[in-house]
């Protein structure tokens, strides 16, 4: 199956309001008061001290990227990443929802913003004697430093190249494209091997028996996180690899009919689930 047909690109841009401005004066008595160069230290005033509203947009956004990058493939350095499309009809209505929640809690946070800020203004300073109020931007100026873009676009398989240069230099272009396009398949196949090493040697870890004054605590998570890696990597495996498929398999069958309690309460258990997964750690090439 060619690649093009079974994922696409997908680049999500979130923007957030950092809310913080240099206070060159404070830093200028900072680094007096304690005979420093000038470059030695920098006063950032976070302009919306005393209420977490702006932060909790911004941990949104955090927590998008990380589920984006979850989901898809890496595929370029701070670019597109690769969606299967197997995936991309939920990749998206998820998406959606999500990007929906970032603009509704911006739209909040902006009709906020005004009275806040008159507040600030009025007296009830959280800067104290740092405020000022000319370090606040206008509302529609804020407004529009929130943002959430997905992008789609194809798999460009090899370089269309439509210039008027010697047919030598075109050879030597697409060469150079098809080099580039292995070498970012490669590496974009290596991220669900090493999710799967990063999940194994976690269980591995948290399998090692301690003395009997230690007390483990034990998360469902410990189960689920590996049952769902197990049906994310049947949809990133894009280009089937037989052996990732195997070690999913493996790993799928080793986790069949698993239940937190008995792995709580049953030290046999443990040890038993530790030997297979340090069996697969051994059997695979990471």
């Amino acid at each position: 199956m060619s690649i093009s047909s079974s994922a696409v690109l997908v680049e999500m841009n979130i923007s957030v309001w950092t809310a913080t401005k240099l206070d060159r004066e404070e830093t200028s008595k900072l680094t007096t008061e304690n005979e420093a160069t000038r470059d030695a230290a920098q006063v950032h005033k976070n302009l919306m001290a005393g209420t977490t509203l702006r932060k909790e947009i911004a941990d949104y956004a955090a927590g998008c990227r990380l589920w984006h990058n979850i989901h898809t493939l890496p595929w370029s350095d701070k670019g597109p990443r690769l969606l299967p499309t197997s995936m991309f009809l939920d990749y998206k209505s998820e998406a959606n929802i999500r990007r929906d929640t970032f603009l509704r809690t911006s739209d909040q946070f902006c009709g906020f913003y005004p009275d806040w800020l008159e507040q600030q203004a009025a007296g009830h300073r959280n800067l104290g004697k740092m405020f000022n109020i000319r370090d606040y931007p206008h509302v529609e100026e804020v407004r529009n430093k929130f943002d959430f873009r997905l992008v789609f676009s194809p798999v460009p398989e090899s370089g269309d190249f439509r210039l008027d240069v010697p047919e030598k230099d075109l050879a030597e272009m697409r060469s150079s494209y098809d080099e580039a396009f292995d070498q970012r398949m490669a590496d974009a196949m290596r991220s669900p091997w090493e999710q799967l090493h990063k999940m194994l040697q976690g269980m591995s870890a948290k399998l090692v028996e301690g003395d009997a004054e230690t007390k483990k605590r034990w998360h469902d998570t410990f189960v689920t996180n590996a049952v769902d890696l197990c049906a994310l990597l049947t949809h990133l495996n894009v280009t089937k690899d037989p052996m990732l498929e195997k070690a999913r398999r493996d790993l799928e069958n080793m986790m069949l009919g698993m239940n937190i309690d008995d792995i709580k309460e049953s030290s046999l258990i443990r040890s038993d689930l530790k030997v297979e997964v340090d069996k697969m750690l051994k059997t695979y090439d990471w």
